[in-house]
C-alpha cells in the first residue's frame, strides 16, 4: 500500500528538483522526523493534490 504523508510546493521545477535530490540524501530517521513533524498522523494527503 502506498500513501502521500508528505509534500512540499515550489513555483519552479528546478527547486523541486533539488529538494528532492536533498531528501534523497538523507538518512531514513530524518525523513521520518520530517513527516512525524508535519503529518503526526500519517495521514494520506493525496487528497489534497486533486
Amino acid at each position: 500500500m502506498h500513501r502521500l504523508v508528505y509534500t512540499e510546493a515550489y513555483e519552479r521545477a528546478e527547486e523541486a528538483i533539488a529538494r528532492e535530490k536533498q531528501l534523497k540524501r538523507w538518512k531514513r530517521d530524518w525523513k521520518i522526523e520530517l513527516i512525524e513533524r508535519e503529518n503526526p498522523e500519517w495521514r494520506d494527503l493525496s487528497d489534497l493534490l486533486v
